[in-house]
């Protein structure tokens, strides 16, 4: 799970360096809200997405289902599960969507995909290595 926040390691001026922290993908403003990005981190194709609400999410941009490099330009949307909305990206190809927060399908929870931790910084959207935990 990924939203916008600060860091810890800050230069003089109170900001963290964004590079000391990940990848800079992009300035926030470039994202469209309920729109994706494609970037490349540490040699792996990721989508970067925000919601209507601010929050900035990083999972794979490969679609599992496809086999191709798409969920960026995928669908964003959110779906009351539990009670609860979940922000979640669908396939353009196949239209499964994938839970933004924890990369899983939500048609089917033994698919899923990386996820990868994102910050926004000074205005800059930072995406860190892969999680081990994320997706399959």
């Amino acid at each position: 799970m990924s939203t916008i926040s600060t860091g810890s390691n800050s230069d003089a001026t109170g900001s963290p360096a964004p590079e000391a922290v990940g990848t800079v993908v992009c300035p926030l403003e470039r994202i469209e809200v309920e729109g994706g990005v494609a970037a490349l981190v540490d040699g792996e194709a990721v989508a970067v997405f925000r919601t209507f609400d601010d929050q900035v999410f990083a999972i794979s941009n490969y679609d599992p289902y496809s086999k191709a490099s798409v969920l960026s330009r995928g669908i964003v949307g959110s779906r009351a599960i539990d009670g609860n909305d979940v922000p979640f990206v669908a396939s353009p190809m196949h239209k499964q969507p994938f839970d933004l927060r924890t990369g899983r399908c939500l048609d089917d929870e033994a698919v899923g995909v990386p996820t990868y931790p994102v910050r926004v910084i000074d205005g800059v959207v930072v995406v860190g290595r892969r999680r081990e935990s994320g997706g399959t």
